[in-house]
């Protein structure tokens, strides 16, 4: 079951996952930003707020791991049809609607 994130949420969650992989991890905030070459300044925004541009999040990725799994999180889904005679033959297959009659 999937759950529903606001933006502000789902930023929010990311921040406190990566905060508790840093720390299991023993990383210092400013290790972690040396490792990464993420400004202090810039994990220390994040870690409170959430807010961080996609580079310096995947940069902190790079290091505490996980980057392989986002990208596979967001790999399209299978096309339901490999070709324009698969969309044909789909929409004929579909069955003709009908209206219901007033009583």
């Amino acid at each position: 079951m999937e759950l529903l994130f606001t933006p502000a949420q789902a930023q929010r969650k990311l921040a406190d996952h990566m905060r508790a992989r840093r720390l299991a991890l023993e990383l210092t905030q400013e290790g972690l930003a040396t490792r990464s070459g993420v400004p202090l300044s810039t994990l220390r925004k994040f870690e409170q707020k959430g807010v961080i541009s996609l580079e310096a999040f995947l940069k902190l990725l790079m290091v505490l791991g996980g980057m392989n799994e986002v990208v596979r999180a967001l790999e399209p889904l299978d096309a339901p049809f490999s070709s324009i005679d698969d969309v044909l033959k789909a929409d004929l297959a579909k069955p003709l609607r009908k209206r219901g009659r007033r009583s």
